[in-house]
């Protein structure tokens, strides 16, 4: 191999060498070797290696070595021990290397090659039970660290943002998030504005994001938004999974030199990539390729085409290297032996570059993590870590969160309101299902009377009534789901806190509820002709209002349970049925078997059914059958009434009680112990039913903490 040219490691080269430095480096190098040359008579020859007298010193180093990551997928039903059907899939074998602040350090490989799980890996979101390993950062390990967390930031694939935010809002709620609360205002607008101007999205920072049904920012545009949110702070450290999928070339270039200037500003930037133009490769520094988990090349862009050409494939001039290395892996991947050879190649590669290059390697000025980073703070880097970062004494005492808990409740609260005001067709649709439901309620069951079947369809129209107001919130169901990555990518990073987002996502939803409740109740209270007049009109829009927070927080606790649309709407479905047969309409109280009785009592449907129903019947003095009136609904209803009468009139003699037309045989409460009604005041069901809203956002909180890990296991 040609040793000369073999590069250092994480040398960052600060330009080509002036013809002034490179006199004084030789007229060093003269003075030095004046004496030996005098008692030679042959001439010196000695070789200057540019390369080393120009490599800056640098702050950082990014360490992994050996690094294995292995999945096993077991087949259900298969009860056997040791299970034959269990496949064991290596997604990382072996893997090493390094990065250092001032560099770009890619990850390419085709498809399932490991490029994500690596930069999982190295961003500590593997499970680090599964990783064997280890990743260092100036030497100290950081992997699963918290410190790791608060200097580091992670872009995903996908773009996940707020559609109705303008790009200005969206990166100053991050720097609200991610920027200490005792940092000024002005301040955190002067770091969004540099901001947008390194991002080079002037021009855009009034547009909205947008989605498929609002129009707003370009591909391009929205990837630069992405990242800017996670660099807002301006980490040390900065990991990206394919920063430039789906995008054109254009938009990739732009991309990667926004990456570049990132990384030149002093932070350590590592991304994975998957087919990179040559334009784009001129600015990376240091690439690795994989293949199958395995590491077949490990170096600067430069000696790529050396390397391949001492393996004996010389890459065509004018042909894209990494496209020729990529296609060369995946021929060897196709072949009896694979990349065998490829990857014992590579490992003498790196040995022979290591020992020719160990002393052109930098490191990290002989600081350690602490010291680089206070250093780093002082230069400007790390603006959340401004306030405190150096006043940590080690990994373990650095706060997890940048900001008081109740200020990211306020800030999140506004965010959501903010996107949400902007949709005013979400609200509008909602009012319009109510108020079509609440028009057809009234004209079926117009002006009830105080007969025996008007007392019966009452009885039906308030069993409608509550079920329909936890079906009416089953469009929640994809607001979570849809919002839910941009949780996880938020909470992976530390933005905000678990509780935060659940507290500020239950206050918000509470003014959301008050005018279907309103609009519901004050259409179907005048037209079906209850009774309770204005007091009974106000408590029936508060059990209203409580069925409808009891529906929306048990659809949000579903869909934070189950993050699958269609799953969420079946288990959602199913749920609410179950708690309506069980809720005492269908089957009263005492006729529901004993083992099925639990559900009875922690429906969340009983208590608002039993809360209008004491609303409606608790009059003692309403008489809802009088006299003949007894007959209606049986087989003596289709008699005469002379014949009811007589009827009646026996009926008195045989019980030796004065019973005429006018005698109220059963009133409202009679009705409530027919319904199994326990002895609870209907304020006691308002209060029940507005704290099992309240239990069902604790269920969604803990469903959230322990189900939204967002790591490989």
């Amino acid at each position: 191999m040609q040793r000369a040219f073999e590069e250092p490691h994480c040398a960052i080269s600060v330009g080509s060498p002036t013809l002034v430095e490179l006199l004084t480096d030789c007229d060093s190098f003269r003075k030095e070797e004046s004496s030996s040359v005098a008692r030679s008579d042959d001439p010196v020859h000695s070789i200057i290696d540019v390369e080393a007298l120009h490599v800056k010193p640098v702050r950082f180093v990014l360490a992994f070595n050996k690094l294995e990551y292995n999945v096993t997928f077991r087949r259900w039903f298969d009860f056997s021990r040791p299970r034959s059907s269990d496949t064991v899939k290596t997604l990382l074998d072996d893997v090493s290397g390094e990065a250092c602040d001032g560099n770009i350090l890619a990850v390419l490989g085709a498809s399932g090659a490991g490029k994500s799980t690596l930069i999982d890996a190295l961003a500590g979101r593997v499970a680090k039970e599964s990783l064997r390993g280890s990743v260092t950062l100036n030497g100290e390990n950081v992997l699963q660290s918290q410190l790791l967390k608060v200097i580091s930031a992670y872009v995903m694939q996908d773009d996940l943002l707020f559609p109705m935010l303008t790009v200005k809002e969206t990166l100053m709620f991050a720097s609200e998030f991610r920027l200490p609360r005792s940092f000024p205002k002005s301040k955190k607008m002067e770091r969004v504005q540099a901001l947008i101007d390194q991002l080079g999205l002037r021009d855009a920072a009034d547009t909205v994001i947008g989605d498929e049904g609002h129009r707003g920012v370009s591909g391009g545009e929205r990837r630069r938004v992405s990242i800017g949110i996670d660099i807002i702070h301006d980490p040390i450290v900065l990991f990206l999974d394919e920063p430039t999928s789906g995008l054109d070339s254009s938009n990739a270039f732009m991309v990667v030199q926004v990456l570049k200037r990132i990384a030149q500003s002093g932070s350590v930037v590592v991304m994975s990539i998957h087919q990179p133009s040559t334009r784009i490769i001129d600015l990376l520094d240091r690439l690795i390729i994989l293949s199958r988990g395995k590491n077949v090349f490990s170096g600067s862009p430069a000696s790529l085409p050396r390397f391949f050409s001492n393996l004996g494939h010389t890459i065509p001039e004018k042909e894209n290297i990494t496209e020729f290395a990529l296609d060369l892996v995946r021929k060897l991947e196709g072949s009896t032996e694979g990349t065998r050879e490829l990857v014992e190649f590579n490992e003498k590669w790196q040995q022979d570059s290591c020992g020719l290059s160990q002393s052109a390697r930098p490191t990290p000025q002989g600081l350690s993590l602490k010291e680089a980073i206070i250093e780093s703070v002082s230069r400007g880097k790390l603006v959340s870590g401004s306030s405190g970062a150096t006043n940590f004494t080690s990994m373990e005492t650095v706060s997890s969160y940048t900001n008081p808990s109740l200020f990211e409740t306020f800030i999140l609260a506004k965010r959501y309101m903010r996107n949400w005001i902007r949709m005013p067709e979400l609200l509008g649709t909602r009012i319009a299902i109510v108020m079509v439901t609440a028009f057809l309620l009234a004209t079926v069951y117009w002006k009830l009377d105080n007969t025996p079947r008007g007392a019966q369809e009452r009885l039906t129209f308030f069993a409608f009534v509550v079920p329909t107001t936890f079906y009416l919130c089953l469009d929640n169901v994809p607001v979570f789901i849809q919002e839910r990555y941009i949780f996880l990518r938020e909470t992976t990073r530390n933005a905000y806190r678990t509780s935060s987002y659940v507290i500020s996502h239950s206050l918000v939803s509470l003014p959301q509820l008050i005018a279907p409740s309103l609009v519901f109740s004050t259409i179907t209270f005048w037209t079906v002709g209850l009774r309770g007049g204005l007091e009974g009109y106000v408590f029936y829009c508060l059990i209203i209002y409580a069925s409808f927070w009891s529906g929306s927080s048990v659809v949000t606790f579903i869909s934070g349970l189950v993050p699958h649309i269609m799953l969420s709407y079946m288990v959602t479905i199913a749920y609410v049925a179950y708690c309506l047969l069980l809720s005492g309409f269908y089957v009263v109280r005492d006729r529901i078997p004993s083992y099925w009785i639990w559900f009875h009592y922690i429906s969340p449907i009983k208590y608002p059914y039993e809360a209008v129903l004491i609303n409606e019947f608790d009059d003692p003095s309403r008489c809802f059958v009088k006299g003949v009136q007894v007959f209606e609904g049986t087989f003596l209803g289709g008699v005469s009434d002379m014949k009811k009468v007589e009827l009646l009139e026996t009926l008195s003699r045989s019980l030796s009680t004065r019973i005429t037309q006018s005698t109220c045989l059963r009133t409202g409460p009679d009705f409530l112990s027919q319904q199994g009604i326990p002895q609870l005041s209907k304020w006691d069901c308002l209060w029940i039913t507005l704290a099992s809203g309240l239990f069902f956002r604790i269920l969604f909180y803990f469903a959230l903490l322990f189900g939204s890990k967002n790591k490989r296991t």
